[in-house]
């Protein structure tokens, strides 16, 4: 814990934000990282690139995948699992020096900087378990007794991984959660119908699951589900304009689309939000000002 909370130490890991959430009701914010995903998008790569595959591409080595999905709780570990485990590892240091050399190559190590500092809010890595369900996406316009199901779920979800030292999609996915916000399911045979819904999860949690939803006071029958509300027009064809001109910056800066906005982020702006992160700091300069001046 002492080296993970040293601010005198840099942490080098890839896809980290999972296991700073994971780590910090342990050890308090892991800082500095430096987050090997994060540098990579930023030379042009894809912007989830796993491990092994950023190894492969900028070291030139392949990685083993056989104990992808071992039971890393069983023990003795086998050689081959600890050979695995090392190698999960061993390369992080040459893959961020290789990064941080291409990085400054192109100009765009005050671009990494300004990514690495969000790792550093510990507002956006910890969640009060009953706000959890605001990190949910896709759940507009509910009705108030699936609003309510939506904060008891989110905040179940976020105590249980707590308390299980898990990341929380690994309790329940998010597209589980919106399905039984959605569809409802009052039983463990329709919870087993959820698609994605795993079969442990019923058996072992099926019951907790089913006391939120009767804790939401659900009536019975259920009410619809929403209606997806029918496209603007108008908007559309300015999102469809944002998105080329997203494109087309991609390309000049040979970056993937998704590293430069989502299409939540044109679509924020297109309903005159100007609180949205491609207006700040290097975006902005990147492609930010050539968005404002098309709306």
């Amino acid at each position: 814990a002492g080296v993970l909370a040293s601010s005198a130490v840099i942490k080098v890991m890839h896809a980290s934000r999972q296991d700073l959430e994971v780590l910090m009701p342990s050890t308090g914010l892991v800082r500095p990282v430096f987050d090997t995903q994060i540098a990579a998008a930023l030379t042009g790569l894809p912007a989830q690139i796993g491990y092994a595959e950023a190894v492969r591409r900028l070291l030139g080595q392949q990685l083993a995948k056989s104990h992808t999905r071992t039971d890393w709780s069983r023990r003795p570990l086998s050689s081959e699992q600890l050979e695995y485990a090392l190698d999960d590892v061993r390369y992080l240091l040459p893959l961020a020096a290789r990064l941080e050399e291409e990085l400054g190559r192109l100009g765009r190590l005050e671009w990494l900087a300004e990514e690495l500092s969000t790792l550093e809010d510990a507002g956006a890595l910890g969640t009060e378990p009953d706000d959890a369900w605001r990190r949910l996406k896709g759940l507009n316009e509910l009705d108030p007794a699936r609003v309510r199901l939506t904060r008891a779920l989110a905040a179940w979800r976020e105590r249980r991984a707590v308390d299980s030292n898990r990341p929380r999609g690994w309790i329940l996915d998010d597209a589980v959660l919106r399905d039984i916000i959605l569809r409802l399911p009052r039983s463990l045979e329709a919870l087993a119908q959820i698609p994605g819904m795993p079969p442990a999860v019923v058996k072992h949690r099926g019951e907790e699951l089913l006391a939120q939803l009767r804790g939401a006071d659900i009536p019975d029958p259920s009410p619809p589900p929403p209606r997806r509300a029918r496209p603007d027009p108008a908007k559309a064809a300015l999102v469809k304009t944002l998105a080329a001109i997203i494109q087309a910056a991609a390309r000049e800066l040979n970056l993937v689309p998704e590293v430069l906005a989502t299409r939540r982020d044109l679509e924020l702006l297109a309903d005159g939000s100007r609180d949205v992160g491609l207006l700040r700091g290097w975006r902005r300069g990147a492609v930010g000002e050539r968005l404002l001046a098309a709306l």
